[in-house]
């Protein structure tokens, strides 16, 4: 009997894997599982409203959904509708890529305030996230400070300092569009523990900075003469062209932006001030130490009223799942005999969609190969049963489409679609 594949999270590396799948075993079963009613996870809520090109990786994914090996069960979340026992006895492989969406505490004074957010919940909510569309930050009076040097604090900045005709063609939400205008900020600080030639970010993002209509960026405490190093020669070459690019920003004229970016490395947050609500932050000047990056004990504060921490992610786990700080415990990928986790599940939050596409492939192909080759499992139809004696009403693919147009019929002018948010 053919095998029935249960694959949880219906992101980049679950439908890697799905793909993987069905095209090496075509006569097994597959269902993807998200407790979201929508599919591709992070690509949909992760991924920034103005990045389109990086989104179109949905069409391959929906050309895997053609295949009628594969489905689509929405709106079904372990641990909530169905244990991780009973998934365990529905199918012969289970592949966890249930990702990495809670944000990691920053571990300081300050932090429980009005005012501050992680970055997980902050671009969930500008994205259309159902966790996260009642955030409603706190955007005024003053500045935004985001910790941390990645992308993804790139991301942040650039939805906020960008005007409505630089986003235009994105969709971006909304609710959070017009928060964004009402609130117009001028200030915005990007906090690094280290130095330039250290930054996260790839230069892709970092070139960006150079072409915002309304916003300067300026270079904070780096005279970006540090060589960087790398054991590995295509990071090294990225971190090479990032201190280019930061070299030609610093020498950027500011003509008439009424907006800057404070580009602020070589600092730490220390506390985070303000009696109920955030009214600044406190840095701490650093230095490199043997390797290490330490505090020098010279501060000094910046006033902000909003303060979003970049500094990454932990999974959430269901009951039942093993967990070892913050990731699915697991040894290279195996969980228990027939569960595997793969993407930022298995390692922490690294990597981008690509390596995680050649990483969700290698452990679907470990998967198959310790499979018997024979199953007794129900899979399928066992989950339709186990769901409808529940009263639990998933979607599938068919319904995600009707949401899609739904979403695209409504798109402003300008937007690509306008996300339904609540369901």
């Amino acid at each position: 009997m053919s095998a029935k594949i249960a694959i949880i999270g219906s992101g980049p590396s679950g439908f890697y894997a799905a793909d993987t799948f069905a095209k090496k075993m075509p006569d097994c079963k597959i269902d993807i599982i998200d407790r979201l009613h929508t599919p591709f996870g992070l690509v949909r809520a992760g991924v920034a409203p103005d990045h389109q090109g990086t989104k179109n990786i949905t069409r391959q994914f929906e050309r895997t959904m053609q295949n009628d090996a594969v489905r689509f069960i929405g709106n079904v979340e372990i641990g909530r509708d169905m244990s991780y026992d009973e998934l365990k006895d529905l199918y012969d492989i289970v592949f966890l890529a249930i990702g990495a969406a809670t944000d990691r505490k920053l571990g300081i004074a300050g932090e429980d305030l009005d005012g501050v957010y992680g970055s997980a919940a902050f671009v969930g909510w500008y994205n259309g996230h159902p966790d996260f569309v009642d955030l409603a930050p706190k955007l005024g009076p003053h500045g935004v400070a985001i910790i941390g040097n990645g992308n993804v604090a790139i991301d942040i900045v650039r939805v906020l300092a960008k005007n409505a005709d630089e986003m235009e063609g994105s969709d971006l939400c909304v609710h959070a569009e017009e928060r964004i205008r009402r609130a117009n900020v001028s200030d915005f600080y990007m906090i690094g523990r280290r130095g330039a030639a250290h930054a996260a970010f790839t230069p892709s993002e970092a070139n960006e900075l150079g072409h915002l209509q309304d916003c300067h960026p300026v270079i904070l405490n780096d005279d970006l003469s540090e060589a960087p190093t790398d054991d590995d020669p295509k990071s090294l070459k990225n971190k090479e062209k990032n201190l280019e690019i930061l070299r030609g920003l610093k020498d950027q004229d500011r003509a008439d932006k009424a907006k800057t970016l404070h580009m602020q490395f070589w600092a730490k947050p220390v506390a985070i001030l303000g009696d109920t609500a955030v009214t600044g932050l406190r840095l701490e000047r650093t230095k490199l130490d043997q390797g290490r990056v330490v505090g020098t004990g010279e501060t000094f504060d910046i006033a902000v009223s909003c303060v979003i921490s970049a500094i990454g992610y932990e999974t959430q786990p269901f009951d039942g799942l093993p967990m070892n700080a913050g990731i699915v415990k697991n040894n290279d990928g195996v969980v228990e005999s027939g569960v595997y986790v793969s993407g930022w599940a298995k390692h922490g939050p690294q990597g981008t969609i690509p390596t995680n596409r050649k990483e969700s492939m290698e452990m679907a192909k470990r998967a198959m190969d310790d499979f018997a080759g024979a199953s007794d499992k129900i899979g399928p139809k066992g989950l339709d049963k186990l769901l409808s004696d529940r009263g639990v009403h998933s979607v599938d693919f068919a319904n995600w489409k009707v949401i899609e147009q739904r979403e695209e019929q409504a798109a402003r002018d300008g937007r690509v679609r306008e996300k339904i948010v609540s369901f």
